[in-house]
């Protein structure tokens, strides 16, 4: 079998699984260079690689950026000339090398926690946007195919056994569209260090001002807090819950581009 058969067999199957990696090809070599045109490597988010386009000094840079790929999710195509390293090039070998990286990375996943009106709203619209949508509720009667039929994992009752089927990690996108104050503290210190892209709690600043001073008396600081986005949403004037889940998935989409 070929490297680069082996490789994008490798890629299906990480795919398959939902592990993010980066497919590098390179895609233009000029003059003395360690490997030519369609040569591949996979890179995978601990750095772990398989394949090679060159080796030594400019595959470590090749890595760098790919793993930055992985972050962004965008494509792209890195030049190198490898002609003089006391000017910063990679290598010594004469030529010139273009690498263009291209992430795969599973499905970012939108996490909705309280399934009420908006709750449905915001779930709705995260599938009509394409992320994977988990809901979850302690109301076992709402966090079910019936009530909100497009998400792709329901999870009634706890939250900490909802996180432990699902668990959260850097594409998830966290939604609290919670019923009150003391469900929100109970929640947010199982998440606010977590690795999600996004926390956000629903409610007036009010509210919010006495989620907070109750989390600092449990012993959440300032810092952790800030890592919370409250109120929730642009702001849009949005009142029904459709127009409010149109503002929430604004604040992640805009969140998530840049």
């Amino acid at each position: 079998m070929s490297d680069n058969l082996r490789i994008l067999q490798e890629l299906l199957a990480a795919q398959q699984a939902g592990t993010p990696v980066v497919l590098a090809t390179v895609i233009k070599a000029r003059g003395s260079v360690p490997r030519h045109s369609g040569s591949k490597m996979l890179v995978y988010e601990d750095g772990r690689i398989s394949g090679s386009i060159g080796g030594g000094e400019m595959e470590s840079r090749v890595v760098n950026e790919a793993l930055l790929a992985l972050q962004d999710g965008r494509t792209r195509v890195l030049p190198y000339s490898l002609v003089e390293p006391s000017r910063g090039d990679p290598g010594v070998c004469g030529g010139e090398v273009e690498i263009y990286l291209e992430p795969y990375a599973p499905p970012a996943t939108l996490l909705v926690v309280g399934c009420g009106h908006v709750g449905q709203a915001v779930a709705e619209l995260g599938h009509f946007l394409g992320y994977r949508v988990v809901v979850t509720d302690d109301r076992e009667a709402l966090a079910s195919p019936d009530v909100i039929p497009n998400a792709d994992l329901h999870l009634p009752g706890s939250f900490a056994d909802a996180i432990a089927q699902s668990p959260i990690n850097a594409q998830t996108y966290i939604v609290m569209v919670t019923r009150n104050v003391l469900v929100d503290r109970e929640i947010v210190p199982q998440i606010i260090r977590s690795p999600a892209r996004y926390i956000g709690v629903m409610g007036s600043s009010r509210r919010w001002a006495e989620t907070k001073r109750l989390l600092m008396e449990d012993g959440l600081s300032a810092d952790d807090l800030a890592q919370v986005q409250a109120p929730i949403g642009l702001e849009i004037q949005a009142e029904t819950p459709e127009e409010i889940a149109v503002s929430i998935m604004a604040e992640i989409i805009k969140r998530r581009r840049t």
